[in-house]
């Protein structure tokens, strides 16, 4: 492996790491209330407790998928699809994903893995399991190749991104903006990933905010609630939280902290009202949902390995639907969030 010539030094204030000024938060009209929108990590089937393998390729659940899709439009939900290379690679899936998009039932963005997005030119290990841990030139061309491969497929760019494992870096806001992209979603708010050679984004926001080269690039970070009667030491107990030790589950079970991201993925319902009512109550106007796609089968991630467990994620849907609706939370597609940034 031979690493590739040396560039300038990233301009730091066009890194996606680096917290938003106060002017650089998005206040939408009022004309767009509360709403919620949907991102789907649209990926491969892979062991999640094996080492990176390039060639754990595997696309087999367009089934799932396309039930998935079908319940979303009886909701009038459009999800947002970040879109991996195996996936828009694999003829049934890319095809599938294709029509969605004709049919104006989703959108399609891109989610880079890039031990299995090409080109192959890094050592695959856990800290290059982070795209923006490469170096620029190999992070450039993976996201570009992914892009071009998306573009051929669907018939339109996409102008939605999601690094893999959230894992961008300094090089990612330049690289991004160059290659057309107006939306990221990589910023997990209130995690850090420091310890496997990811990003920390305990200190970040919850809110909209513009970033990278021009403030061209809107930022939609994934929507956490701090829970319980110390919500507010959340951040500075955050390293308590991410141990997940003794700590962290006396913490939850008294009720006073706990970390409760917009997901069916080990989440209850009840967790998942609880934090969608603290977020509203923290006046946040857009919640971001996600889920990755292998769970809509049985087997593939460690959230649905049964028949009843998919039947209890459609079940959670059911409800946090029904709650949204009751709070009058609506659901938002990609390109409705970014007119009304524009208008703002």
């Amino acid at each position: 492996m031979t690493a590739p010539d040396p560039v300038l030094a990233p301009d730091p204030a066009f890194s996606l790491l680096e917290r938003p000024q106060a002017d650089d938060f998005v206040d939408f009209p009022e004309s767009f209330g509360c709403r919620f929108m949907l991102v789907v990590d649209t990926e491969e089937e892979f062991d999640w407790d094996a080492p990176f393998n390039r060639d754990s390729r595997d696309v087999t659940v367009t089934a799932g998928m396309q039930r998935a899709q079908d319940y979303f439009t009886a909701a009038v939900v459009k999800p947002l699809y970040v879109t991996d290379y195996p996936v828009i690679d694999d003829p049934h899936a890319g095809a599938m994903l294709a029509q969605w998009v004709v049919d104006g039932r989703a959108d399609i963005g891109a989610h880079c893995h890039p031990w299995v997005n090409p080109p192959h030119v890094e050592d695959v290990c856990v800290r290059n399991s982070f795209a923006g841990n490469l170096p620029e030139a190999w992070e450039r061309h993976k996201i570009e190749t992914l892009r071009n491969r998306i573009t051929q497929v669907v018939g339109c760019a996409p102008v939605a991104f999601r690094a893999g494992r959230y894992g961008v870096g300094p090089n990612s806001g330049q690289i991004l903006h160059d290659l057309g992209f107006r939306v990221d979603t990589s910023v997990r708010s209130r995690f850090d990933y420091s310890a496997e050679h990811g990003p920390d984004f305990s200190g970040m926001p919850l809110r909209p905010y513009r970033a990278g080269p021009g403030k061209g690039l809107l930022e939609l970070p994934l929507s956490t609630a701090w829970v319980g009667g110390l919500r507010g030491l959340g951040d500075t107990l955050l390293p308590i939280v991410e141990g997940r030790g003794l700590g962290a589950g006396v913490l939850a079970r008294s009720g006073l902290l706990q970390r409760i991201p917009l997901t069916p993925e080990g989440v209850s319902i009840a967790e998942a009202i609880a934090a969608i009512d603290r977020l509203l109550a923290d006046g946040l106007d857009l919640l971001m949902f996600s889920f990755h796609s292998p769970t809509v089968e049985p087997g593939h991630t460690p959230y649905v390995r049964t028949e009843r467990d998919l039947d209890d994620f459609y079940r959670w849907w059911d409800a946090i639907l029904a709650h949204l609706a009751k709070r009058s939370v609506t659901p938002t597609g990609v390109d409705e969030v970014i007119a009304a940034a524009a208008a703002a």
